[in-house]
C-alpha cells in the first residue's frame, strides 16, 4: 500500500469513526487498513492515534497530519478532474455546517435546491451550535454567525442578524414592559447557554447608540437551547434574548412582542466561509456561487431584520 493510500484510510477511519467501518467503506479488510495506519506512523516516527475498543483519538501529532492528508487528498482529486476535463461539474459529497435554527430553516433548503440543480453532486448537512473546525473534521464549508477570528479561511459575508430581547403578549399585559435595560431587574429572565446564576446581557447605553452598557439579570429559568427558551417565552414564562431569525415565525405570528430595540448592540455579521484553495473544488464553487446571492436575499427579507429604531441609529 502506498503513501496515499494510506492516508486515505488513516483519514477514512478519522471520518467513520473505527477502523472497521473504514475497511467497509474502502472495500478491504480491517487488517489492511490496520496496516496502512501502522506505515504511517513508523514513517514518521510517532503515533498518530489512540485506539480503544470503542473509539479512536487523535494524538497532538495525529490532529495536524489530518489536515494536512485533508489537503493533499483534495488537491489530488481535484487535479484528476481537471485532467479528465470534469472539473467543471460538481459531483462528490459537499458537507456544510451550520447553526441548527439557522440551518434547518435557510441552509439545508438551499443544500436541497443545489441537488435538484446538479444530479451528480451528494450532500451532507451538519446543524450544531459550535465552531467546526472545517480542516479537521472534513467540512467543505460553514455558516457562521458573530465576528470571525482572524484565520486562513475565506469569509462571504451574506447580511446580519439582530440579537432581540422578547416576551409574550400575555407576559407583559400582566408583568408589564420595560422601557429601559434596568427594567429587567423587575422581570423573570429566560436564559440560554450560560448555566450560571446570573447573567450579563449587553445593550446600547442609550436610544441614540454609544457605548456598550451590561445589565446583569438573574435567570428565572434556564435552558441550554434557543428553542427550549423561545418556546418558554411563548408561554408567557419570561422574557428572553435571542437571535432575530430564530423568532422569526413567533414575531410575525404575535406570539412575541420584541423589548428594548432603542437598546439593541450591534448587529452580528453572517458569513460563509471555508478553507483556501488553489484549486477551489467543483462543488465547493457551485455552493458558493449557489448559496451566497440566496442567503443575501433571505436575510434581507426577514419580518425583524429591519431597524425599529430612531435614524441616527441606522
Amino acid at each position: 500500500m502506498d503513501r496515499i493510500d494510506a492516508m486515505t484510510a488513516f483519514v477514512t477511519a478519522l471520518d467513520e469513526g473505527s477502523l472497521a467501518r473504514a475497511a467497509r467503506r474502502l472495500g478491504r479488510s480491517p487488517a489492511a487498513i490496520t496496516r496502512a495506519v501502522a506505515l504511517l506512523e513508523e514513517r514518521l516516527g510517532t503515533r498518530l492515534l489512540h485506539r480503544t475498543t470503542r473509539a479512536l483519538h487523535l494524538t497532538q501529532a495525529g490532529e495536524r497530519y489530518l489536515a494536512s492528508c485533508r489537503a493533499i487528498l483534495a488537491d489530488l482529486a481535484e487535479a484528476d478532474l481537471l485532467a479528465s476535463g470534469e472539473r467543471t461539474e460538481p459531483r462528490g459529497l459537499l458537507s456544510v455546517t451550520a447553526p441548527v435554527t439557522f440551518g434547518r430553516l435557510h441552509v439545508a433548503p438551499l443544500v436541497e435546491e443545489l441537488l435538484e440543480a446538479h444530479p451528480s453532486l451528494e450532500a451532507r448537512v451538519l446543524l450544531v451550535d459550535r465552531v467546526v473546525n472545517l480542516i479537521d473534521e472534513g467540512h467543505d464549508a460553514a455558516v457562521r454567525i458573530g465576528p470571525l477570528p482572524d484565520s486562513s479561511l475565506v469569509a462571504v459575508r451574506v447580511g446580519e442578524v439582530r440579537r432581540v430581547v422578547c416576551a409574550s403578549p400575555a407576559y407583559l399585559a400582566a408583568r408589564g414592559t420595560p422601557q429601559a435595560p434596568a427594567d429587567l431587574a423587575g422581570h423573570r429572565v429566560i436564559s440560554f447557554s450560560q448555566i450560571t446564576e446570573t447573567a450579563s446581557w449587553a445593550f446600547a447605553a442609550g436610544p441614540s447608540g454609544g457605548a456598550r452598557k451590561l445589565v446583569t439579570v438573574r435567570p428565572h429559568f434556564t435552558v441550554n437551547g434557543a428553542e427550549a427558551a423561545i418556546a418558554a417565552a411563548v408561554r408567557g414564562r419570561g422574557v428572553t434574548r435571542v437571535l432575530s431569525y430564530q423568532v422569526e415565525e413567533e414575531v410575525a405570528e404575535g406570539r412575541l412582542v420584541l423589548l428594548l430595540e432603542a437598546f439593541e448592540g450591534p448587529r452580528l455579521p453572517v458569513h460563509v466561509v471555508y478553507p483556501e484553495a488553489r484549486l477551489p473544488a467543483a462543488k465547493l464553487r457551485a455552493f458558493v456561487a449557489f448559496a451566497v446571492p440566496r442567503l443575501r436575499s433571505r436575510l434581507a427579507a426577514l419580518p425583524v431584520s429591519a431597524w425599529a429604531t430612531p435614524p441616527e441609529r441606522r
